[in-house]
């Protein structure tokens, strides 16, 4: 497979929504409409079971159509959002069909022919591809949006982190299903999950992917590895502990970075505050700091509580929280497709690697 730089063309666009039936698919309608990305034609796509559904979008009503290689005929860009194995199926027929897929399942994240983007760190990468884009798992994202602005001043030895993940990263009915299950608990009644393994209903639990042999389950070692590919750091020494918990769409991670030296929290404050897709919330008097209702529908990733470590002089201690169905998807594929539409923009803001030290 051979890379090349593949722009998106400069006219309306012939737009697909591959699993437009889910949380993350719904949301990319919003989005496309929200941020006015020049959608020419709207095709909808989805498995069997959802075809048929009707969905209103920008004034129209569109029906979901049944995934086929006729499907993707004409069509520019693939937004998938369908799972895995629907990507691996169907990616390889889109791209040879001239479309270039940005996809948000985990197939082909690793794939080193694939560039695995975030527009805020690594923008470049989105041009070196081969007509499949991989978009990162939402831990990692919001995790290099804000290691990328440190990384860039001062080298990473080592990162921990504990992530506190809601519903929504297991899909709209694991967020039915916990609402549901909260009226019955507080109903005085016993919830009994059939989505998640666990009732999330005022409980927690370790994050639900599969354990692997080395006792890390599948979520954590993609914190891993996609951090590592995303910033250029094939050596970066990442722990992560992945967390399941009663909150509907936000995620929050608790993170320890480790430098080769010393970074002054005023620094490391400053160039968070001014971060692109960062915002920062913080306040030491009212003991304030970001909060899933904070990012809630919003597009930042909030910052905050950013302290010393005291076990560790070249240690910092930063909390933050982000809309997983946005930021953490829906969001940041469509955040590639802009890219695609400006080359010489996104060379630009992305002139030095993710890892590198100015």
């Amino acid at each position: 497979m051979t890379s090349s730089i593949r722009p998106l063309p400069q006219r309306p666009l012939h737009v697909a929504v591959l699993g437009a039936s889910g949380a993350v698919g719904q949301e990319l309608l919003l989005l496309l409409a929200e941020r006015g990305f020049p959608v020419g034609r709207l095709t909808l796509l989805a498995s069997p079971r959802s075809a048929g559904q009707q969905v209103e979008w920008n004034g129209q009503t569109l029906t979901i159509e049944p995934v086929s290689a006729d499907a993707f005929n004409g069509v520019d860009v693939v937004l998938a959002s369908a799972g895995g194995s629907v990507s691996k199926q169907w990616a390889p027929v889109a791209a040879a069909a001239g479309a270039v897929v940005i996809d948000n399942s985990s197939a082909f994240r690793m794939d080193a022919e694939v560039p695995l983007v975030v527009p805020e760190v690594n923008p470049n990468a989105a041009f070196q591809h081969s007509g499949v884009i991989a978009n990162p798992n939402c831990t990692t994202i919001l995790m290099t949006l804000a290691l990328a602005p440190l990384a860039a001043r001062r080298p990473l030895r080592r990162v921990v982190v504990s992530t506190y993940q809601s519903a929504s990263g297991a899909g709209a009915r694991a967020m039915e299903e916990l609402a549901s299950l909260s009226r019955t608990v507080l109903d005085g009644g016993t919830p009994e999950s059939s989505v998640l393994p666990y009732s999330l209903a005022f409980n927690l639990f370790l994050h639900n992917s599969p354990l692997q042999d080395n006792g890390y389950c599948e979520e954590e070692l993609k914190m891993l590895n996609e951090t590592r590919k995303i910033m250029n750091l094939p050596d970066l020494r990442v722990s992560a502990t992945c967390v399941r918990v009663p909150v509907l769409r936000a995620h929050s991670e608790a993170i320890n970075i480790e430098f080769e030296e010393p970074f002054p929290v005023g620094e490391a404050r400053a160039l968070l505050a001014e971060a692109p897709g960062v915002e920062l919330i913080e306040d030491f008097s009212a003991n304030r700091f970001p909060m899933p209702t904070d990012v809630t529908g919003r597009d930042a990733v909030a910052v905050g509580r950013i302290r010393q470590d005291l076990s560790s002089p070249n240690a910092l201690e930063i909390w933050l929280c982000g809309d997983q169905i946005r930021k953490g998807a829906a969001l940041n594929a469509i955040q590639i497709a802009e890219l695609l539409l400006d080359p010489a923009a996104a060379v630009a803001a992305g002139a030095a690697p993710a890892g590198a030290v100015a």
